[in-house]
């Protein structure tokens, strides 16, 4: 038995995407192309491997337990071809990143980039947005992932995505009047300072009741009923809802995600990493 590694591929991402239709996007095949790649694979294990379960596919007993040799497989063909296709390119690049993107985004784009470019070495800060941009401005990054309004875009910036905004509060405690406790990254944050300013020019009084670190922290924080958080809609979950009392106040201005690079011309070094990053946001920004 021989099992070729485009035909694992289309199994994984199958079960990945939950059907057919959606895996043959991804892989930029027909959906014919992966009905008959899972057919075939199925044809030389001799064992159904998939099961229809409404309206997507699970693995079956089988399927599961070839679903993780197949990641393996993967893993290493994907390392190898890299690893023998690897750029010249060396360098060392300091790189800035919000903790709402630093996890989930910088981790698998810098993380394919250390195998295409061996020869770079890449440094992380993660911390609040507006901090990054003084690191930046001085010199201190090449490149920085922040948030910033539309209005605030410079010419050499990437565009990655644009974030929707909300004002959240937990069910039980909506502060419907009187001053409005505010839940922030801090003062070094993106979403503070426009939060502050939205509620100043609707005539509301507020005060900073909670800073946290992270998101998670922050949602946390709302759901005790600490007070009212400004986020962006991508990062909310959990028991809260939209604050009632924020349905009065003005549209909240669009937000982008940018890559961000240091005054000068971009380095081939920054170049590279932006053009992963921007690769690697196919999958990031469908989540």
């Amino acid at each position: 038995m021989q099992l070729d590694t485009e035909s694992l591929r289309t199994f994984a991402t199958v079960l990945d995407t939950g059907g057919m239709t959606s895996a043959a996007q991804q892989l930029n095949l027909s959906q014919s192309a992966v009905s008959w790649k899972i057919k075939r694979l199925e044809e030389r294990v001799g064992r159904e491997l998939l099961i229809r379960d409404g309206r997507s596919l699970r693995p079956s007993r089988d399927g599961q337990e070839l679903l993780s040799y197949a990641r393996a497989i993967i893993d290493l063909h994907d390392e190898a071809v890299a690893r023998l296709s690897s750029s010249e390119l060396t360098g060392r690049l300091h790189l800035g990143a919000t903790e709402e993107v630093s996890a989930e985004l910088v981790g698998n784009a810098v993380s394919r980039f250390d195998r295409v470019h061996p020869g770079v070495i890449i440094d992380i800060i993660v911390d609040r947005g507006l901090r990054l941009e003084e690191l930046l401005d001085r010199g201190e990054l090449d490149l920085a992932l922040v948030q910033v309004s539309a209005t605030d875009l410079r010419r050499n910036d990437t565009v990655l995505w644009q974030d929707d905004q909300v004002w959240i509060c937990a069910p039980d405690w909506t502060y419907g009047e009187g001053t409005v406790p505010l839940v922030t990254f801090g003062k070094d944050g993106f979403y503070r300072p426009l939060a502050e300013q939205i509620l100043s020019d609707a005539g509301i009084d507020y005060r900073a009741a909670f800073s946290g670190p992270s998101s998670a922290s922050l949602l946390a924080a709302v759901e005790a009923g600490f007070g009212v958080a400004l986020m962006s809609s991508r990062s909310v979950s959990g028991r809260v809802i939209t604050w009632p009392r924020g349905e009065s106040l003005p549209d909240l201005p669009v937000v982008q995600q940018v890559a961000r690079s240091a005054s000068g011309p971009r380095t081939e070094v920054v170049t590279a990493l932006i053009a992963d990053i921007t690769n690697e946001l196919g999958e990031f920004t469908e989540g």
